[in-house]
């Protein structure tokens, strides 16, 4: 049977006024509301991340032209501007949540623009958005050592379900960095399925901890963003994305040798 590839929109702020610190990757309102209404006239089914992970590993069916949308971070906007819109459409999404950024959090200096508070993440969940862990302060995963990256997925995860009582099953890594350390560790904190970056569409055959999505940016206009939910020239429009990417795994992962032969040394 062909695997059919699935376009996983990876969202962060929906602001009309965004700060600088999140404006490239903030959508306007009127963007977004743009966005949902062509998924709707290109009768393609959202789905959220669990049920998707679920139909791949049971091999149960998707609906003919699945797509998922996913938010990042937490920001305010997602609830006062992106859920009326996806209740409208009755669109399933995704929210993952850095627990450190929600508002009230104030152990660790907050998010970088207006975030969302707890009872905003209960009411989204209420109206079918799939509630997953983007880690408690959004590091580097990939960076950290063995027992601060099981206390950021632990204590994400902890938070989530004493705040909404559902365990969380998803999980999204901050930047989109993980190295099968980091992966192995979100599989042995309870995750069931985590999402990375990578810019290209979600296939089963990346497996359950490695499901690549599409960034969808303040300056995504219309015609692109059809090709990306088409699955048409991704490729072509994030090369200069990649190159990036690659080019800095590397100077990430010289940093982690250097760390590691530090520490030896001590």
């Amino acid at each position: 049977m062909t695997e059919t590839p699935v376009p996983i929109l990876m969202y962060h702020s929906v602001a009309t006024a965004p700060n600088d610190a999140t404006r490239a990757l903030s959508v306007a309102p009127e963007a977004f509301a743009e966005q949902m209404a062509l998924i709707g006239d290109l009768g393609l089914t959202p789905v959220n991340t669990a049920d998707l992970a679920a139909s791949w590993r049971s091999g149960r069916p998707l609906p003919a032209r699945p797509v998922l949308i996913t938010f990042d971070d937490g920001y305010e906007g997602v609830h006062r501007h992106a859920l009326p819109v996806l209740a409208k459409h009755g669109f399933a999404a995704t929210l993952f949540v850095s627990t450190g950024w929600i508002e009230g959090a104030y152990d660790t200096g907050g998010g970088l623009d207006t975030m969302l508070d707890w009872q905003q993440v209960r009411e989204l969940a209420a109206a079918d958005v799939e509630i997953g862990g983007h880690s408690h302060t959004h590091p580097q995963l990939d960076q950290l050592d063995d027992d601060s990256l099981r206390h950021e997925l632990i204590h994400c995860r902890e938070i989530v379900a004493d705040e909404l009582g559902t365990v969380p099953a998803s999980f999204a890594y901050p930047y989109g960095y993980s190295s099968r350390r980091v992966r192995e560790a979100v599989r042995e904190t309870g995750y069931a399925q985590a999402l990375a970056v990578g810019n290209g569409l979600a296939r089963r055959r990346q497996g359950p901890y490695a499901l690549q999505r599409v960034t969808v940016r303040r300056g995504t206009g219309i015609e692109e963003f059809e090709r990306l939910v088409e699955g048409r020239a991704i490729a072509r429009n994030f090369a200069g994305d990649r190159a990036l990417t690659k080019g800095y795994a590397l100077v990430r992962r010289a940093r982690q040798v250097r760390r590691k032969a530090i520490r030896s040394r001590v």
